[in-house]
C-alpha cells in the first residue's frame, strides 16, 4: 500500500489515513480528536496537518463548540484528490486479499477489531506503576 501511494499519488499511509478521517467527518475533527482515531501521538498529527495545510488539502478552522480548540477539515481540493485516492486504495486492497476465502477475510478482521478494541483500553487505563526492590548486599 505504501508503494502504491506513493507511486501514485507521491504520497504516504498517514497523510491517506488523515484524510480519510477527516472525509467521514466533514464538520472536522480536533487534533486531539485524529490523534486518537489514528492511534499515534499529536506531534504526528500535527507534522501531518501541517504538511497537507501548505498543500491546500486541509484548513484549520475554529472550532464550532470550543474556543480554545481547532478543527481540521477537508479543502474542495483535499475532498477531490481523497476520493481519488480512496477509489483505488479500495481496488488494491480487493487484490491484494482475493487470495483469501470470505472465511479467512472475516477472521482476520474479527482478530484486528479485537486488537483495536483492546489497544484502547490500554490507553484509558492509568499506567501501572512498577516497584523496584532494593537490591540486598550479599
Amino acid at each position: 500500500m505504501r508503494n502504491r501511494l506513493r507511486g501514485e499519488f507521491a504520497t504516504t499511509l498517514p497523510r491517506f489515513d488523515l484524510l480519510a478521517q477527516l472525509e467521514r467527518e466533514p464538520a472536522g475533527l480536533t487534533m486531539g480528536e485524529l490523534s486518537q482515531r489514528l492511534m499515534v501521538t499529536g506531534g504526528n498529527v500535527t507534522g501531518v496537518t501541517d504538511q497537507l495545510e501548505a498543500e491546500g488539502m486541509v484548513r484549520r478552522m475554529p472550532h464550532p463548540r470550543d474556543r480554545r480548540a481547532v478543527a481540521v477539515q477537508l479543502t474542495p481540493a483535499g475532498r477531490r484528490l481523497f476520493r481519488r485516492m480512496a477509489a483505488l486504495h479500495e481496488e488494491w486492497i480487493i487484490e491484494l486479499f482475493a487470495g483469501w476465502t470470505s472465511d479467512e477475510k472475516l477472521q482476520v478482521y474479527t482478530l484486528l477489531a479485537g486488537l483495536k478494541r483492546h489497544l484502547a483500553t490500554l490507553d484509558k487505563a492509568p499506567a501501572k506503576k512498577t516497584t523496584t526492590k532494593p537490591k540486598e548486599k550479599p
